[in-house]
């Protein structure tokens, strides 16, 4: 008998359901790992307790990778040593966070059915032994998955060490696109849902260039192959069809955890700057508490920027439902990056605690004991290579008794933003694949860009998606939104009518959600309400520069921009474009509408934040130097203030409070060391709007 496919992927992201109650996943503040007890023999299982009780771990991520381990053979499950964990963890007050372990197929599957394996657009399907091996639009895989799901959720589903149901890890980490028949197949399924009639397609993806209109489903295919340049209609609803079957996925195995337990269910997400694996945002809203893991990038001049980045980004795709957890990082190097970086005395409790002063519940790691063997042998831990004897440890001990210290922050909310910068991965999917003018610009390149100059002020933003409520936002921020729709676009063009401020960069509103270019001059989706528009781009070769009349000069990317009704702000001084709008403003209806023609650099990006920070009235957390990063949560009795020195020179501040990481009397100025965090009880507590 011939395998069915699993149920067709939606062609919409279904309806998410009613925003649950807050999770509470732990007596204060979650802290605690990956831990993975099947790596070591029992007599090490004690120490781990033990150790993690003098760390004051509460929660514990098991089970990840253990799907072999207790299934060791077709239908053959072993659960004893499994049942052991957690009853040991349960005996010492430490909280589970279970894992359905479906990002590791076992070998004897894979071994017997190697069709599951995804395939990469050249063809080559996958071998065993990577992570998430598995192709979404496989019914063997499916099968499988939701059987074992089925049995880990009726053995633990009520035990009460359960705190979080944990689907998979890291979905699409290895199998985000899958090329294969049968999500050929059901890739045709979602179109027809999506568009209704192939006339549709054809026309929503202009398949008459380069004579390749379609004549019956079956012709059509994944954008398969090495030629790099796809029908841009295509490609990106093979990306929304990519996201959403691995989401199809999820939803199937949480639906299989909430038959059984009325435990809370989220997973893994990776979300950072520029376009992400899927479409987070939509994932979100099917988490009972949306996670995230994030590591920094060695090459990153401002890892502590780029932290606030993801963490206001998860603030942003979880309005509504805030707090948020910050599921992984690491206590020092990872192992995936070609030269790998340890953290510098201190910055474990001040990466951690940047996550938690910007909504994050908890802080976890990715993993409580470093392994000896294995892909991540190298991958740093809490209980590290070295023992307890370690740099590390010590660290990871402060850490535990500083959340511990902070658990009536629990439940508190970040203070509400009055900036947001918009984020939209079809925008970044879009910018980075197929013929494009320049085919190397990054979409996270203008996110960070804006967002650092916010944050270099102390001026919280959110970082939100692109069909988010704008109303409650001064200033909105639309960096390289190369497609948006219908609705997307007048939420943002009534932004400046209300009297907000509206910022787009270059390579904003130019397409629809199909991929078409909007005709008519750039940028067409907001030519009217910026009151200046391109008749063409002016792409700089490498090496190139053109000078603006402030006398900075631009790389990569320049416009020749004609003005309507708006003021030109800036204007270039040197090539072909010399004397032409750069930077212009239009004054609408007592807000203003803003077009950047170019990517600028840091010092006049400065100096426009500055500007726009003052007409859309914005005030700072705290008036500080920049380094200074300054967050406020406010709960129902107090506020609290984190003031995080990422210098390494000594800060002063006016804030009065108690500090709670040291339970001292502070202010009316507060000194934050070198490197240091404080955070404050404030004397007088913050209102919430």
């Amino acid at each position: 008998m011939t395998e069915q496919p699993p149920e067709a992927v939606p062609a919409r992201v279904p309806a998410p359901p009613p925003a649950p109650p807050v999770v509470r996943l732990a007596e204060g503040l979650a802290y605690g790992g990956d831990y993975n007890p099947e790596q070591w023999p029992r007599e090490v299982w004690d120490e781990d307790v033990r150790l993690m009780r003098e760390a004051g771990v509460n929660l514990v991520t098991l089970g990840v990778f253990a799907w072999g381990t207790v299934e060791t053979a077709n239908g053959v499950r072993d659960w004893s040593w499994l049942d052991d964990a957690v009853d040991l963890l349960h005996r010492n007050g430490i909280g589970i966070d279970l894992a359905t372990p479906t990002a590791a197929p076992p070998s004897w599957l894979l071994t017997a059915h190697p069709e599951i394996a995804p395939v990469l657009a050249d063809g080559f399907r996958e071998p065993a032994g990577g992570r998430n091996a598995w192709c979404p639009a496989s019914p063997v895989y499916r099968r499988f998955a939701l059987r074992h799901t089925e049995a880990l959720a009726e053995r633990y589903g009520r035990h009460p060490a359960v705190r979080l149901w944990h689907v998979g890890n890291e979905l699409g980490g290895g199998n985000a696109r899958c090329y294969c028949d049968l999500s050929a197949a059901a890739f045709r399924d979602w179109l027809q849902a999506r568009h209704g009639s192939l006339q549709a397609v054809n026309e929503a993806w202009g398949t008459d260039q380069w004579g390749h209109r379609f004549g019956d489903w079956s012709e059509i295919l994944p954008p398969r192959g090495r030629h790099g340049a796809p029908n841009p209609g295509l490609f990106l609803d093979y990306e929304r069809y990519s996201s959403d079957a691995l989401l199809s996925h999820y939803l199937a195995e949480k639906a299989v955890l909430e038959r059984h337990s009325a435990v809370p269910v989220t997973t893994n997400l990776m979300v950072g700057a520029g376009a992400q694996i899927v479409d987070y945002a939509s994932w979100a809203k099917h988490t009972a508490i949306a996670a995230n893991d994030h590591y920094t990038l060695v090459d990153d001049l401002l890892r502590e920027q780029d932290l606030a980045f993801a963490a206001d980004r998860m603030r942003g795709i979880s309005a509504g439902r805030r707090p948020w957890l910050l599921m992984e990082s690491s206590t020092g190097g990872p192992s995936w990056q070609r030269r790998n970086r340890a953290k510098d005395p201190g910055e474990i409790a001040r990466h951690s605690l940047g996550h938690v002063a910007r909504g994050s519940d908890g802080a976890m790691f990715f993993q409580w004991r470093a392994s000896t063997a294995g892909a991540e042998q190298f991958h740093s831990a809490m209980l590290p290579h070295s023992g307890t004897r370690s740099r590390v440890w010590r660290e990871v001990v402060e850490l535990g008794r500083y959340l511990k210290a902070l658990a009536e922050v629990q439940d508190s909310t970040v203070e509400p933003a009055r900036a947001a910068i918009v984020v939209d991965d079809l925008s970044g999917w879009a910018l980075q694949h197929g013929l494009k003018p320049h085919r190397e610009l990054r979409y996270g390149r203008e996110l960070r860009t804006w967002h650092r100059a916010l944050w270099r002020r102390q001026i919280l933003c959110d970082v939100v998606p692109v069909d988010a409520d704008l109303d409650g936002y001064d200033l909105v921020i639309a960096p390289t939104l190369l497609v948006v729709d219908d609705a997307a676009a007048e939420r943002l063009r009534a932004v400046p009518e209300r009297g907000g401020t509206l910022v787009a960069t270059y390579l904003s509103g130019v397409c629809d959600r199909d991929g078409k270019v909007v005709t008519g001059g750039f940028p067409g989706a907001f030519r009217e309400v910026l009151g200046a528009w391109t008749d063409e781009f002016y792409p700089l070769q490498e090496g190139e520069r053109t000078a603006l009349d402030n006398g900075a000069a631009v790389e990569d990317w320049t416009e020749r921009v004609h003005l309507e009704d708006a003021e030109a702000v800036l204007r270039y001084a040197s090539g072909s474009l010399s004397g032409g709008p750069a930077v212009t403003r239009r004054a609408v209806s007592g807000g203003a509408a803003w077009y950047v023609s170019a990517p600028l650099d840091d010092t006049t990006v400065d100096d426009l934040a500055e500007r726009l920070a003052a007409e859309a009235g914005l005030t700072r957390t705290v008036e500080a130097e920049p380094g200074l990063e300054a967050v406020r949560r406010i709960g129902a009795d107090h506020s609290y203030l984190f003031l995080l020195n990422h210098t390494d020179t000594d800060l002063k501040v006016a804030a009065d409070g108690r500090d709670l990481l040291t339970d001292t009397r502070v202010g009316p100025e507060t000194a934050v060391p070198a490197g240091g965090v404080r955070v404050l009880r404030e004397s007088v507590r913050h209102p919430l709007e």
